[in-house]
């Protein structure tokens, strides 16, 4: 003998009884989380408080220190957003350099404390780190 076959109203009511149960298991799931958000360059900052601000930055993860560099890379753990800060002795010192991912384009900004001819050459070499190509 074969099992009746279900009503036509049944199958709708048995989806609308899970439906509750469904709505809350969705509540608990966890959020998207919002994308990291960094510290923009602002100029008018000396150069010792605003290179403090940007290293305290709980999120970036500085590249390690190479004695022979005269300045110091942070980044991002997506590689969307690098700061570059100068010690003594690196060109246009003291200075700050930010390059963000824009799509598949990088766009260097930076702040010039010091010598501009220096600055404009650090920022020539920055520029040019820029052939190898970031995921999107």
């Amino acid at each position: 003998m074969r099992a009746p076959l279900p009503r036509r109203g049944s199958r709708t009511l048995g989806i609308r009884a899970a439906l509750p149960a469904l709505l809350a298991l969705g509540a608990c799931a966890k959020p998207a989380e919002a994308p990291a958000t960094y510290l923009a360059l602002d100029c008018a900052q000396p150069f010792e408080a605003q290179s403090a601000a940007l290293v305290a930055q709980a999120q970036l993860v500085p590249a390690p220190e190479d004695p022979a560099e005269p300045y110091r890379f942070y980044s991002s753990a997506d590689g969307r957003t690098s700061y570059l800060i100068t010690k003594t002795g690196a060109p246009g010192h003291p200075a700050i350099m930010m390059q963000q991912a824009k799509g598949s384009d990088v766009v260097t900004t930076g702040c010039p404390y010091g010598d501009r001819k220096g600055y404009d050459q650090l920022h020539a070499y920055l520029d040019g780190l820029k052939h190898w190509t970031r995921k999107k």
